[in-house]
């Protein structure tokens, strides 16, 4: 990774010399060199040259809620280190104010005389009530849910009523609506849901409150005066952030696992327009579209949609819903999470900033894990980015960055990068002599700390922590087999790295749901099959080969106690081979593996595709009573 962020440097050094005569040529040809020339290389092969102001920000900010006056802004950080709410002043575009929070998640919502803050507090079954005076945040209360984690509940979306007196909470483990008290700050009621929820939006002008399943693919209507709900509106899969129009007319909808944005007709209570957020037409899953908003003036109507994964913002002309035009993208930081519009004012949070970084300091698995040491899971700090609303040239050089940005095509997927002699199939019509894959799987390591002393790789030896007298059968396959030297993947720890590793995707649920259950603050390892939300729209690998004919089997991965965690994996495993579980040898795993292999082999049944999960270089670090990571 130093040898892209060198190569940025010199690209921003040149582009540099050139600039005086392109800004007097084309001002949108010079913000796109600006911005060109500022280019920040990602792990997963993707770039960031995010548009206007930076201000940094917490550790994952999740969520923004606007006060009525527009005067500030309230932010909830939501990640593995510190949780925290800040508050912007909307003016002066910066951060004023940072009360730090045991726990948090999504939900924030100001009371409508802007007294006070309303806060999901997440695993901690609690909504809790920050007085705002001054441009300071002050806790006064709590309305309590019930009781805190192993109780689950887990606080998500929150919204209040038009007179103040009603706070609505959704949650995302029990799946509930609870209705809420707030001048006695205490729930009332309490009413199941069929999935989990992820926010919640009231229309005064209906008496409905609007329930986003993010475990399903619809949004609940709650009639708040007969307190009943109506039918569900269907839209696509993991529905999040909501945003209505100004009339109250319609409702936009983000839907992450599906990239795309429903368009619901409130009069007729039904979807009339799913609008495509993507960067080319059907796309594969991994836009993550999850935030929105409205800018509306002049009779036209503009929607801002947070893509994720791409690390942008698309742009829709949606003045007439049902015939919505694309205008355009514009580049974010990393994991854009939420979006809000205040004058002609762009404010954007990034979940995970505006660079990724290396960990020279840590975790070292020889020393006890402590505060200052470089934890990946709490590397990446938010950011918020402040633009002015672009004109049409703006942009349109903002769309061309985008584009420059990503490391997709439509033409990639009809034709790889590769070699005419390789075995590799180029293209979709090409046959590959190959008959068997192995694909083995192992755990949480960088190349470089494991084969940055390889002088023939592309590596970094300031950053190897484990040298070929610690690894020496990954040195001996690398020089045996491939040294894959710069292959990128896009992923943190382990719960969004075997997502990736099995669907090369990790939903929405998995970025945002991990950094809580890391961090001890509650919730369960739901990453490995156990649970349908985290699922992507299209299943894992194993799904693929299942439509695709191909025989499969699965060593330990997607396994817990000797049972498949999916559906398709049944029939698929050798139930004798375990999921994760350090104290079992990778030599061990071998046996057993080798035992199975001879075994099918014989029956002429050995599948074409096999998953085999041999991860002791996941290490323990220095814990007592383990092996070292040199017998791992």
């Amino acid at each position: 990774m130093h040898h892209l962020f060198r190569f940025s440097f010199c690209l921003l050094i040149c582009a540099s010399c050139s600039s005086d005569k392109q800004i007097s040529k084309n001002p949108s040809q010079a913000l796109y060199d600006q911005l060109d020339s500022s280019r920040v290389m990602l792990p997963n092969g993707w770039a960031l040259t995010p548009a206007g102001k930076t201000v940094p920000l917490g550790d994952l900010p999740l969520n923004m809620a606007l006060t009525h006056d527009q005067q500030y802004m309230a932010v909830t950080n939501n990640g593995q280190g510190m949780q925290s709410i800040q508050l912007v002043d909307v003016q002066q575009e910066k951060v004023i104010d940072e009360v730090a929070i045991a726990q948090a998640w999504v939900g924030l919502c100001f009371s409508p005389n802007d007294r006070f803050l309303y806060v999901s507090a997440g695993n901690k079954n609690t909504v809790k009530q920050y007085a705002l005076s001054s441009g300071k945040l002050h806790l006064t209360d709590s309305i309590v849910l019930g009781a805190p984690w192993p109780n689950k509940i887990s606080v998500a979306g929150i919204a209040i009523n038009d007179t103040g007196n009603t706070l609505y909470a959704v949650t995302k483990e029990d799946s509930a609506l609870y209705v809420a008290d707030v001048n006695r700050l205490e729930v009332t009621k309490k009413f199941p849901l069929p999935h989990e929820a992820y926010t919640c939006l009231f229309d005064a002008s209906r008496a409905l409150l609007y329930i986003s399943l993010w475990g399903g693919s619809e949004v609940a209507v709650f009639d708040v005066e007969t307190q009943q709900f109506l039918a569900p509106i269907q839209v696509e899969s993991h529905p999040n952030d909501m945003v209505m129009s100004q009339d109250s007319a319609y409702l936009f909808v983000a839907n992450a696992n599906a990239n795309t944005v429903s368009v619901i007709d409130l009069a007729q209570q039904k979807v009339v327009e799913n609008i495509s957020a993507t960067l080319y037409p059907d796309a594969p899953a991994g836009s993550t579209t999850n935030g929105l908003a409205l800018a509306e003036s002049d009779g036209e109507t503009q929607l801002f949609m947070a893509n994720a994964d791409n690390n942008c913002l698309a742009v829709f002309d949606v003045t007439t819903p049902g015939e919505s035009k694309s205008l355009g993208f514009i580049p974010t930081g990393w994991y854009p999470t939420a979006v809000r519009i205040v004058g002609d004012q762009l404010f954007v949070t990034n979940g995970k900033g505006n660079a990724s970084k290396a960990n020279p300091r840590g975790p070292n698995p020889y020393e006890k894990r402590t505060d200052d040491t470089q934890y990946i899971a709490r590397l990446f700090k938010g950011s918020l980015s402040v633009l002015p609303l672009p004109d049409e040239a703006t942009l349109s050089a903002y769309s061309r960055i985008v584009y420059k940005n990503t490391p997709y095509n439509k033409e990639k997927e009809q034709k790889a990068a590769g070699e005419a002699s390789n075995p590799i199939p180029q293209t979709i019509a090409q046959t590959s002599p190959i008959k068997h894959v192995f694909y083995i799987i192992k755990e949480n390591r960088t190349y470089d700390q494991v084969l940055g002393d390889m002088p023939e790789g592309n590596g970094d030896t300031a950053l190897c922590l484990f040298p070929e007298k610690v690894s020496p059968n990954h040195h001996k396959l690398a020089r045996e087999f491939v040294l894959l030297d710069n292959f990128y993947v896009d992923a943190e720890v382990s719960a969004d790295g075997h997502n990736w590793s099995m669907a090369a995707y990790a939903t929405d649920y998995v970025e945002k749901t991990w950094p809580s259950y890391y961090s001890g603050r509650g919730g369960t390892y739901d990453y490995e099959g156990s649970r349908k939300i985290a699922y992507p729209a299209q299943g894992f690998i194993w799904d693929y080969c299942q439509r695709a004919g191909v025989s499969y089997r699965s060593y330990g991965e997607f396994v817990n106690d000797g049972k498949p965690q999916l559906p398709s994996l049944e029939g698929h495993t050798d139930q004798d081979f375990a999921g994760f579980d350090l104290s079992i040898r990778d030599v061990d795993r071998f046996k057993q593996w080798k035992t199975d292999f001879d075994s099918l082999l014989a029956l002429e049944a050995v599948p074409q595709f096999q998953v085999i999960r041999i991860g002791n270089d996941h290490t323990a670090g220095a814990k007592l009573g383990v092996p070292t990571p040199k017998l791992m």
